[in-house]
């Protein structure tokens, strides 16, 4: 393992200084002499407390509102949070967010979630990009490792734990993560980045934008990065190497009054499976949008996407005891096309009333070629959602209001679904606020639930499938009761605290078919409602800014989950899969300001141990600490060097187990090396 660790390291470095020098040296007299400071001090300080508190976000309310006066358990990561860190993916970014859990299981695989309830597919989170859902409704969840962008062109990340969908709808039960990218006027000129190391170990990204005409701003940009295998527990790599390649425009014309957008990307990847085998991904997807100010009282937005992604995966055999084969391998083959239309009012109707009401529609059209081992039925399906909301914050005093609404939405598997909600706030002196709120939310079925099929034709005669999706699956509910407090303790101190209690009803359950009348055969399984339960816990954050050149963001977070099989109900083993999360997480980050052109981050988290499924068999998963460094190098006006380092406490480490399998992944160090250009 040291040799091969050896070879990476320098492979890595050959094709960082190889990647550079073919991007960034023909950039390299401009970059020296050019006498305007594109990189400056001012442009890369962190945001002070009060510029913090200040911040807008939209996603508590779908309006701009100060990040202190939302009503929410909301943490925003900021477009200088991400370029400090030494991110390289959407997921490592969103580990700057103290009340998200996040782990990685693989090379390309990560389970993200928002209190409780984690798997790689955690089906209780809705994640937008600019407004475009990115949950998945053949799987529920997000697939991650499809999810990319520059990240240097990301304007911020607004991560909500508690539910969401009166606002944004079904599946944003536990919470909602709005990824916004930077408006094409705020990009102009030139920015390239190329970079390697030890495991990321080449990557290479541009982007230029600029002007026709006063009122027309645009951009465009592209990406590769090329990442190693993660590694084995008894050595030897996992087989499940990533590489992938993205690119995409924005176009903005209009004044900031009456604004139109259009931007698309069009992404394409090889992923490695452990199997050895790989899944090939692509999609694009196309958004315009229109912002209208009507008048200083009343706006609206109108958006409308298409979204198609496509895979090729291979499906090993479905192996029994005895390692019989059960069912023999193929590829499973997925077409998904999304159409989308969403439109919403802003309105401030009185000196009291802040109303927003819209409705949307979307349309999915599934084509699938199922494979030998796993399949859905029909393979070929169409669905509609319609949807309307309407919400009311209504100032009852000056320091006191309270917010009412309700999202109604049709579905064609469960019919009508109701996600209403209720918030008060109080604004207490000195920048502090009180709220509290009560939502419904739900997670309506995907194609899994109601349509896989687990073929199983050597398991016994008679018997086709082994697992089968719920004909009656119902949407899961959550009924959350929360709390918070929010305030600038002092004028170089803030904090927010929260705690919530959510109480769950018809979880997904795995249930076994009534034994055959004749063979007396107790097969297929099939997916059912009967768990139920509660999780609660608390989240806490502070950011203090020690000295005018050092900030220092901790966060603590508190999670229990009881999660039981109904009364004369059955399950088989998904009680396990659902609880799979560590009670306690800590986390500590430091900014400093080292001179006029050098910055240093640093970031610790602390994960507790956890009970999860292993081969149908509760075991418990150890605790874990690690560390990332990034050291930022502005060497020139238009020139920055970054060098970070991840995972710097382990030679290689698990984070969280792959569910149901006796197989483990190690997650390896991983140092890299980047080089970054910005011209006007």
């Amino acid at each position: 393992m040291k040799n091969r660790r050896s070879d990476v390291i320098s492979d890595a470095f050959f094709s960082l200084a190889r990647i550079a020098t073919i991007v960034l040296c023909p950039l390299f007299p401009v970059v020296f002499t050019n006498a305007q400071e594109v990189f400056t001090v001012d442009t890369l300080k962190k945001l002070s407390i009060e510029d913090l508190l200040q911040m807008e976000v939209t996603s508590v309310s779908r309006r701009a509102e100060p990040l202190s006066s939302a009503p929410a358990a909301i943490q925003v990561i900021t477009h200088e949070d991400i370029r400090r860190s030494g991110a390289t993916s959407i997921p490592e970014a969103l580990r700057l967010a103290g009340n998200i859990q996040i782990a990685q299981k693989s090379a390309h695989s990560w389970a993200i979630s928002t209190r409780g309830f984690n798997t790689d597919l955690a089906n209780k989170l809705l994640v937008l990009i600019d407004g475009r859902t990115v949950y998945t409704p053949l799987f529920s969840g997000v697939q991650w490792d499809r999810q990319d962008y520059l990240l240097e062109d990301i304007e911020r990340i607004e991560v909500i734990s508690g539910p969401g969908g009166t606002l944004w709808g079904a599946n944003a039960v536990n919470g909602v993560i709005n990824i916004i990218t930077r408006g094409a006027s705020q990009t102009q000129g030139l920015y390239a980045e190329a970079g390697g190391g030890t495991e990321l170990r080449s990557f290479v990204g541009a982007r230029y934008g600029g002007m026709a005409g006063d009122n027309v701003a645009y951009r465009v940009y592209g990406k590769f990065f090329d990442r190693d295998d993660a590694m084995l527990p008894e050595g030897g790599g996992a087989s499940d190497s990533w590489n992938f390649g993205q690119a995409g425009f924005k176009i903005e014309v209009g004044p900031s009054s009456n604004l139109f957008t259009f931007q698309g990307d069009y992404y394409q990847g090889d992923l490695g499976l452990t199997t050895g085998d790989d899944l090939k991904a692509s999609g694009g997807n196309f958004l315009a949008l229109w912002n209208k100010r009507i008048s200083d009282r009343s706006a609206i937005r109108l958006r409308v996407y298409f979204d198609h992604t496509w895979l090729d995966q291979a499906v090993p055999p479905t192996v029994g005891e005895g390692d019989i084969q059960v069912a023999p391998g193929g590829t499973l083959k997925d077409n998904l096309n999304t159409y989308d239309i969403d439109f919403h009012h802003t309105l401030d109707a009185g000196e009291r009333h802040q109303v927003v009401w819209g409705f949307g529609l979307r349309h999915t059209h599934n084509d699938i070629t199922n494979s030998p081992a796993l399949a859905f039925v029909p393979e070929e399906l169409d669905r509609d959602l319609y949807s309307a909301f309407f919400q009311d914050k209504i100032s009852l005093t000056d320091a006191a209001s309270f917010t009412i609404g309700t999202k109604v939405e049709h579905n064609d598997y469960t019919g009508f679904e109701f996600e209403p909600s209720a918030r008060f706030q109080y604004n207490l002196k000195h920048s502090q606020m009180l709220w509290a709120a009560v939502s419904r939310a739900v997670r309506m079925p995907s194609r899994v639930d109601r349509h896989i099929r687990l073929p199983a034709p050597n398991l016994a005669p008679f018997v086709e499938n082994l697992l089968i999706g719920g004909e009656d699956f119902r949407s899961e509910v959550v009924i959350a009761y929360e709390a918070g407090y929010r305030a600038q303790i002092a004028s170089t101190l803030f904090g927010s605290f929260s705690l919530f209690y959510n109480d769950y009803d018809h979880l997904r359950s795995t249930s076994l078919s009534p034994p055959d009348p004749i063979f007396q055969l107790p097969f297929p399984f099939y997916y059912d409602n009967n768990l139920e339960g509660a999780s609660y816990g608390i989240e806490l954050t502070l950011t203090w800014q020690a000295l005018d050149w050092w900030k220092l963001q901790t966060s603590y977070n508190y999670f229990e989950s009881d999660i039981r099989v109904k009364s004369g109900k059955e399950d088989f083993n998904n009680a396990l899969n659902e609880t799979a999360d560590p009670k306690h997480r800590f986390s500590v980050r430091s900014s400093m300001e080292l001179g006029q052109k050098v910055e240093l981050d640093a970031g610790y988290r602390w994960i507790d141990e956890f009970t999860y499924n292993r081969s149908s068999v509760a075991e418990t998963f150890p605790s874990y600490h690690e560390l990332e460094v990034c050291l930022n190098w502005r060497l020139s006006p238009a020139l920055r060097l970054s060098v970070a380092g991840q995972n710097l406490l382990h030679d290689e480490h698990e984070e969280y187990p792959i569910s149901g399998s006796n197989r483990s992944i190690n997650i390896q160090r991983n140092v890299y090396g980047k080089l970054a250009v910005r011209l006007p």
